[in-house]
């Protein structure tokens, strides 16, 4: 079992375990979990969730179950995720983990590390956002399998002294022509695993500390002005290593797909994530007819 680990915007949203019990489901714009709430899928924790779970289902392989909560930004929310997880990781012993959105708390993060360290069979790991920001801050970056920051999250992580993205000192830049540089500093401060997926109007796959692969083709403009596509990425990421892929070729495919699901959407920059993510089953589809390799092995396993 492949979990997805986030909170919701919402505070009235409580811890919901219920998404590890059974599959939850997506349709209508909506994220159904199994105890009967509904969530919008919006950017965010519920886009990436949607997305792996569409792609899974496309790819025949299981979905990843859920453990959401909601956070407004007290951190109430994630210390609920934090200390469920602490205490029951034992029992779901999952095969992989996909961070999201919890607020940056460097002490429960440590002791949710040290849960997954004590499994029996240590589980893959990916974290994005907010999870990503304490996984470097905490000194323990390198224990996990995959960081899929944006331009100004690498710069970010090559930043040693920035506890969060905000912080990041101005001389460290974002721009495409110091991705290499930005990369270096990171590894050489220990602030990124070797894995990692770099979004941006080029993507870059990072495999064992080395860009390995650029994926910029179908590059569709509106999707600058679209939140959520990075959330996107994530999740199609997941659901290839749910479906047993390897880093590299789930991370560039799920450069590949999402570059795919715009151009079949042709969206325009009022389109909604959610209309998109709608859209993935009848993209991956259409992909996998055309593609010999890449895609379509992937899901042939």
């Amino acid at each position: 079992m492949w979990c997805i680990v986030g909170t919701l915007p919402d505070q009235d949203f409580a811890l919901c375990p219920a998404g590890l019990e059974d599959d939850s489901t997506v349709a209508d714009g909506l994220l159904r979990l199994p105890d009967g709430q509904r969530v919008p899928v919006q950017r965010g924790t519920a886009a990436l969730a949607a997305t792996a779970m569409l792609a899974c289902g496309a790819l025949g392989v299981a979905p990843p179950r859920l453990l959401l909560a909601g956070d407004s930004g007290s951190g109430a929310g994630s210390r609920a995720i934090y200390a469920w997880l602490e205490q029951n990781l034992g029992s779901i012993a999952p095969a992989g983990l996909t961070f999201h959105y919890l607020f940056p708390d460097l002490d429960w993060h440590n002791r949710v590390l040290m849960a997954v360290q004590a499994l029996a069979v240590r589980p893959r790991m990916v974290a994005d956002a907010g999870f990503m920001y304490v996984a470097k801050m905490s000194g323990y970056a390198d224990a996990y399998d995959l960081f899929t920051p944006d331009l100004g999250e690498l710069a970010f992580l090559a930043d040693e002294k920035a506890p969060h993205p905000f912080y990041t000192r101005g001389f460290l830049l974002a721009r495409e022509g110091d991705v290499t540089p930005l990369l270096r500093r990171a590894i050489g401060h220990g602030n990124c695993p070797k894995n990692m997926l770099i979004k941006g109007a080029k993507d870059y796959i990072v495999t064992d500390g080395s860009i390995t692969a650029t994926v910029e083709a179908p590059s569709v403009a509106a999707m600058e002005c679209i939140g959520g596509t990075g959330d996107l990425v994530t999740g199609l990421a997941t659901a290839f290593l749910c479906a047993g892929a390897c880093m590299n070729e789930a991370c560039t495919a799920a450069a590949s797909m999402a570059r795919l699901l715009a151009q079949h959407c042709a969206p325009n920059p009022g389109t909604q994530i959610g209309e998109l993510i709608a859209k993935l089953p009848e993209a991956l589809h259409e992909a996998r007819a055309k593609w010999r390799g890449g895609l379509a092995s992937i899901s042939a396993r």
